[in-house]
């Protein structure tokens, strides 16, 4: 049995941060990271592979989103830490498996803060069509930078400003388009468009599954909850009502959203590049409708990045206090915040203006097909370490129990697995498993090589379960 002692020495290494976030704030930083531009930009994409079947990707998707949180409540509620999964899987898989999952998951995130500032620039050429996408991405990339460098209890405040402008906005499509499919007599809205234009399955169960890939990449970031509880006041009755919360909302909103989406605009003009509930607005002809709805995704997309880029600050902090990155960047400011751990976080932007530059029209899917690999793999790892966890604690009254252990915890890891193997055969995610596995094998041989170096050539870490 490992001593569980230790696992508060990994905790006392990462003090110094402000416990100021409250149980609403987390909640909001969860909806704000998963409802941004995966699903506002990013269902087109998933509509493209799968068309009106994209509904089952997206149930799919959440399905499995709401077996990780319930992993993540239960593990979260005994080891509130900014570290998170990424402690977890150090403490109950090993210290290697620790530093993967945190590097990647950094990686991964730092590459969706790129795709989130991206679409603003896209989302700014409805009012000022013809400009370039990197002066937007230099100009919302430094208040997004401001607000996090100001302290934890303002960035909570903003975002859940931010997240609350999304939930109503949704909201009022939601109820707008139930009264569109209500009271309209115009003969092409209606569910007639789940199987018109090839069925509901145009592209098979094949892109239906292909399309789930997507999915996943929209609900990232809702693991922000565990990550965010290292500096809530009330760690466990925060992560408890943040998960309760946050699942049911993001269930109605995606769900709902998505199917009023398909039943105004047929599929394939839904998905072509452009957001799908622009098109929906636009087909509705409301006066205005689409100018502030095209607003109401660009707060999206900055409320999502400030989310995004506040996790993987902490994620980095994680990695410096664990000695697995420079000591610079796990130093804090008179505010509390990593500011070191901060900067190092925005390559991402860097990336996006990049790419901006150099692939204008393709520089938001390149980016997401490569990020998908760091969600994907810290999903799976979440899984495996929980199922280690459970083992350890088997005789542990614990402060929240998922239901259905093992066989849920098992169901998400094999259907992560499947998913990591699945890009492999689409073209869209190619790239993943192609930038992923070199990836990986990198952070092993830099693991091994800084082990080495400091003389601890052999990993002395007790298997999980074992003294």
């Amino acid at each position: 049995m490992k001593d569980i002692k230790r696992f508060d020495e990994i905790a006392q290494r990462q003090g110094g941060l402000k416990k100021q976030l409250t149980a609403g704030q987390m909640s909001m930083l969860a909806i704000g990271g998963a409802i941004g531009t995966g699903l506002f930009l990013g269902s087109a994409y998933a509509i493209q592979m799968a068309g009106p079947s994209v509904l089952l990707s997206y149930f799919i998707g959440g399905v499995i989103a709401l077996l990780l949180m319930g992993c993540l409540a239960e593990m979260t509620s005994e080891h509130p830490t900014p570290g998170s999964f990424g402690d977890y899987a150090e403490f109950y898989l090993s210290p290697l498996f620790g530093f993967l999952v945190r590097y990647s998951y950094w990686s991964c995130v730092v590459l969706a803060v790129g795709t989130e500032v991206t679409a603003i620039g896209m989302y700014m050429q409805f009012w000022f069509p013809g400009t370039p996408i990197w002066p937007w991405v230099l100009l919302f990339s430094a208040g997004v930078i401001v607000i996090n460098v100001v302290g934890v209890k303002s960035f909570g405040q903003v975002e859940y400003a931010l997240s609350t402008v999304k939930v109503v906005a949704i909201s009022a499509f939601i109820v707008i388009g139930i009264g569109i499919l209500a009271f309209s007599a115009n003969p092409t809205f209606g569910i007639r468009n789940f199987t018109d234009n090839g069925g509901f399955f145009p592209f098979g169960v094949k892109g239906m599954w292909f399309a789930v890939i997507v999915s996943i990449f929209s609900y990232l970031s809702i693991e922000m909850i565990a990550v965010a509880a290292g500096e809530a006041k009330n760690p466990v009755v925060a992560v408890k009502s943040a998960f309760k919360g946050t699942i049911l909302r993001l269930f109605i909103f995606y769900m709902m959203s998505i199917a009023l989406m398909l039943a105004i605009v047929p599929w394939r003009q839904s998905g072509t590049g452009e957001s799908p509930f622009l098109v929906a607005m636009n087909v509705i002809h409301l006066p205005a409708a689409a100018g502030i709805f095209n607003f109401v995704v660009l707060v999206a997309a900055l409320s999502a990045m400030n989310s995004q880029l506040y996790i993987t600050t902490r994620m980095m902090f994680s990695l410096s206090r664990a000695g697995q990155a420079p000591a610079a960047l796990g130093r804090i400011s008179k505010r509390g915040i990593p500011v070191n751990a901060l900067g190092l976080s925005c390559i991402g932007i860097v990336v996006s203006i990049v790419l901006s530059i150099v692939y204008p029209e393709k520089s938001f899917a390149v980016m997401m097909s490569i990020s998908v690999y760091g969600a994907c793999f810290t999903w799976l790892m979440i899984f495996v370490t929980h199922l280690s966890f459970r083992r350890h604690h088997a005789q542990t009254h614990l402060k929240f129990r998922m239901w259905g252990y093992p066989y849920f915890t098992l169901a998400g890891a094999i259907l992560m697995a499947a998913l990591m193997i699945t890009t492999l055969f689409t073209d869209f995610f190619r790239m993943t498993l192609l930038f992923g596995i070199p990836f990986t094998l990198l952070l092993v041989a830099i693991y091994f090589y800084s082990r080495s170096a400091q003389g601890l050539v052999s990993d002395k870490a007790p298997a999980a379960g074992v003294e």
